[in-house]
């Protein structure tokens, strides 16, 4: 008999103990109703503790808000125990059919202040569309006034949200976090991307027009390098991933900028290689010439704009560095 029950529940379908919103009661609404404060406070409380290092004003508003969110919670409890008593059962949103769980905060770390500030915006709003379905489902006259208090209160937390920053951020605390916010944008995205578009729009010269002076085939040419251009992608994508874990460099997380190198390695292989898909072998030489030129270009211009390098120095560097590898290619492949 134990073995029949237990295969009948391995068979029973994931969602059969789910309710349906229009079936609690008012008991169960309200239950449901702290149980949603209560974890939208502590999802606040998580995002304060996550941006206190880099941003302790925008922390400090995470912290009022889940305070606030605390407040409304004691609020449904108090009018709980009066209607309906002391135990107050466990109904959470993701038993309840149709409901979006949360994402625990930990699985966006590091945490991204606009992103941050956006899931906070929809998660108000979802509040309030919850405290609005669950009125029409009340005949109390004290559960409807606390639910279209609370519904109101929600509506408004864009407000108060910019009334706190108003309050809490500084001019200089906003300049303070926008400089860092710009410093991690570096770290993470600009300073990986530049590095592997350096790397694949210059390691692959030498093989590129190595064959295509050597065989004066441009197919030959292009083979040689899309598997230049993916391998380079391949090898740098690891390199970067694998060597900081930015923790102690503050680099950020190591897959997204090892994915980010990865592309821009191969991008910058691939921008000159896909020329050699003309017939024409003079064409396409000529037309892979400029593009190689055109990816030196837009590396200096890269250096100029974010890692504050003169323009001259930048695209001296670059265009010297590119020449040398390009002529080596040239020629190995004539000789």
């Amino acid at each position: 008999m134990h073995k029949h029950f237990a295969r009948d529940e391995r068979n029973k379908p994931k969602d059969a103990t789910m309710r349906n919103f229009d079936d609690l009661s008012e008991r169960e609404m309200l239950a449901l109703a702290i149980a949603n404060e209560e974890e939208d406070s502590r999802i606040y409380a998580d995002f304060a503790d996550g941006l206190v290092a880099d941003y302790p004003a925008s922390a400090q508003v995470f912290t009022e808000m889940a305070a606030e969110e605390n407040g409304h919670r004691r609020q449904l409890i108090d009018l709980f125990v009066k209607k309906f008593g002391e135990h107050i059962p466990l109904i959470r949103r993701q038993d309840i059919r149709g409901y979006i769980p949360q994402t625990p905060v930990w699985q966006v770390r590091p945490l991204n202040l606009e992103a941050v500030r956006a899931h906070a915006s929809k998660m108000e709003k979802g509040a309030a569309r919850f405290y609005r379905e669950a009125i029409g489902r009340t005949s109390d006259a004290a559960i409807r006034k606390l639910l279209g208090d609370l519904a109101a209160v929600e509506d408004q937390h864009d407000n108060r949200v910019s009334v706190l920053e108003r309050e809490l951020l500084t001019d200089s605390a906003r300049d303070t976090e926008a400089e860092h916010e710009r410093r991690r944008f570096i770290l993470q995205i600009i300073q990986p991307g530049l590095v592997g578009l350096m790397d694949g729009s210059v390691s692959t010269l030498a093989p590129v027009f190595a064959a295509a002076f050597a065989t004066r085939d441009p197919w030959n040419a292009f083979l040689v390098g899309l598997a230049a251009s993916v391998g380079a992608g391949i090898s740098m994508g690891f390199a970067e991933a694998l060597a900081d874990d930015g923790k102690l460099s503050g680099r950020g997380a190591p897959l997204l900028r090892g994915l980010v190198c990865g592309l821009m390695t191969t991008a910058g292989g691939i921008g000159h290689t896909l020329p050699f898909l003309l017939p024409d072998f003079y064409w396409a030489t000529l037309i892979a010439i400029c593009v190689v030129v055109i990816e030196l270009i837009a590396i200096s211009f890269i250096q100029w704009r974010y890692m504050q390098t003169p323009p001259l120095a930048a695209a001296a560097k670059v265009m010297i560095g590119g020449a040398l590898v390009f002529a080596a290619g040239v020629l190995i492949g004539v000789s």
